[in-house]
């Protein structure tokens, strides 16, 4: 099994991480993918993993989101919150097909 790829999201257009997703689960072979993204990058985010899983992937799970929150320093000195979100999508475990039952061969007389 191969690590989860994380993504950081930022202020680049939205397309361009939705090819990061479909990249790192086509070419890189992740079982799954970890947005990450803080503050007003959240709503890109979220646009991401929808976008992915709506329209361009088939067989992923349900997202799995954290949240929390990081204390930054501002550029007055001070302590600030960021809000931070965590979007974790996962390819789906593929049953074992069943294998048919031997058929067995009735013998002509």
């Amino acid at each position: 099994m191969t690590e989860d790829s994380i993504i950081y999201i930022g202020s680049k257009p939205t397309m361009m991480y939705v090819m990061a997703v479909l990249t790192a689960f086509n070419q890189k072979g992740a079982d799954g993918v970890t947005l990450k993204a803080r503050g007003q990058a959240i709503s890109s985010a979220v646009d991401v993993a929808e976008i992915c899983r709506n329209r361009f992937l088939s067989g992923v799970t349900k997202p799995v989101i954290e949240i929390g929150t990081e204390e930054l320093e501002g550029q007055d000195g001070g302590k600030r919150n960021v809000s931070t979100i965590a979007i974790t999508i996962r390819k789906e475990e593929a049953e074992e097909p069943k294998k048919p039952a031997k058929k067995k061969k009735e013998e002509e007389d």
